[in-house]
């Protein structure tokens, strides 16, 4: 196999991984209710999560601080409908939701 032939056969194993790994996490998504109140490119009782992601695109802290308001809940950043606490949700999950949160473009 040919040096063009294996980087081609890489990216298409890397990208069949990712796509897998943002469908779980979409899974985790509906699972812990998040559905119920975002969407991924639209505005429900919450904004989606692309809007999250452009809000949060240049903090280099955003994956805890959406972490803890997954679990904390919190109002005020996106209008005065409060976000309740997701305390179901570990800290654990709250980081990989905030993660898949803000890869959405």
């Amino acid at each position: 196999m040919n040096l063009q032939k294996s980087f081609c056969l890489i990216f298409a194993l890397i990208a069949i991984g990712a796509s897998s790994t943002s469908s779980a996490n979409a899974d985790l998504a509906k699972a812990k209710n998040c559905m119920a109140c975002h969407a991924i490119d639209k505005k429900l009782v919450g904004p989606s999560y692309k809007d999250v992601a452009a809000k949060y695109k240049d903090d280099k802290g955003a994956v805890d601080k959406l972490a803890g308001k997954i679990r904390a809940g919190g109002v005020g950043v996106w209008g005065q409908v409060p976000m309740p606490a997701n305390t179901q949700v570990s800290e654990a999950e709250a980081k990989t939701l905030a993660s898949w949160v803000l890869s959405q473009k």
